[in-house]
């Protein structure tokens, strides 16, 4: 009897990088449940290759292991210069309304910083959770108008306009204006404890 394939593509990757870091760090799934807040029975699923997991799911695993997302999903940690194209952007956001969530690149740990590019369409909305402790974002309007809400508190933002905020906060993001929104994010991600 021939042995099960091993997951291939980004499903691969994902469950191959989530295990090397529970094994580097020594941590059970257990543990990674403890520090991510997502369940045991998804963690195994998302080892095994067998998930598509969400955004949201992601970013609390990479939260959990001080990376950011690209690192789960590329497998490899790389500390020398490093020229990406087109191709190595991942759209990791798909909105109701037609919109987008692509994440370009990101920088190594420890203080890694994720770059994304944000479509949304009018109607779009994403966001909600916060980020691990002493997460930081940064996000600036290129065109359209923003509804960023941050710890209950609403914020508007127009074309050429930035807003720095802690990322450890309850935040969102929406369009509610009637044209396409385009942004640019940093999200800047501690090192894990422990």
């Amino acid at each position: 009897m021939a042995d099960a394939a091993e997951p291939d593509g980004l499903s691969g990757a994902l469950a191959r990088t989530i295990a090397a870091l529970r094994a580097e760090r020594g941590w059970s799934l257990d543990n990674l449940a403890g520090r991510s807040g997502v369940s045991k029975g998804v963690l195994v699923a998302l080892e095994q290759g067998r998930s598509n997991p969400s955004l949201g799911t992601l970013a609390r695993v990479g939260d959990a292991f001080g990376v950011p997302v690209t690192r789960l999903l590329e497998g490899t940690d790389e500390s020398t210069v490093r020229v990406s194209g087109p191709d190595a952007a991942r759209v990791l956001w798909h909105g109701r309304a037609g919109g987008t969530g692509t994440i370009i690149a990101a920088t190594p740990p420890p203080w890694a910083a994720e770059l994304w590019r944000w479509l949304l369409a009018p109607g779009d909305a994403f966001g909600g959770d916060s980020h691990a402790p002493a997460t930081r974002e940064l996000t600036w309007v290129e065109s359209g108008q923003l509804t960023l809400t941050v710890a209950g508190k609403r914020f508007r933002l127009g074309p050429g306009e930035c807003v720095r905020f802690p990322g450890d906060l309850p935040h969102s993001y929406a369009n509610e204006g009637a044209e396409q929104a385009v942004l640019t994010m940093v999200v800047v991600i501690p090192p894990a404890a422990g």
